[in-house]
């Protein structure tokens, strides 16, 4: 079962590198903050196998729902796309 656990926690930290990665060089940033809000859910997985479940409830209900929602609103303000 420890074995399961283990791989699961690489497969999620993985995917939560791989999407933070994803995010930083996206031009267009509305698929940046879609990009940063599944390496949010990574990391919540992460921090529930991990047996943190109080984490897991506000970094959910922050990193995914708030902080997401006020980029998007922000982003609505100003230009989609990043010009260099």
């Amino acid at each position: 079962m420890i074995e399961l656990h283990l791989t699961i926690l690489a497969i999620t930290a993985l995917i939560g590198l791989t999407f933070s990665y994803l995010a930083i060089t996206e031009k267009d940033l509305l698929k940046a903050v879609a990009y940063s809000a599944v390496q949010a859910i990574a990391y919540a997985i992460i921090f529930y196998l991990l047996m943190a479940p109080d984490i897991v409830l506000a970094y959910v209900a922050i990193a995914v729902g708030i902080y997401s929602a006020l980029l998007v609103f922000i982003i609505g303000k100003t230009e989609r796309y990043e010009v260099v």
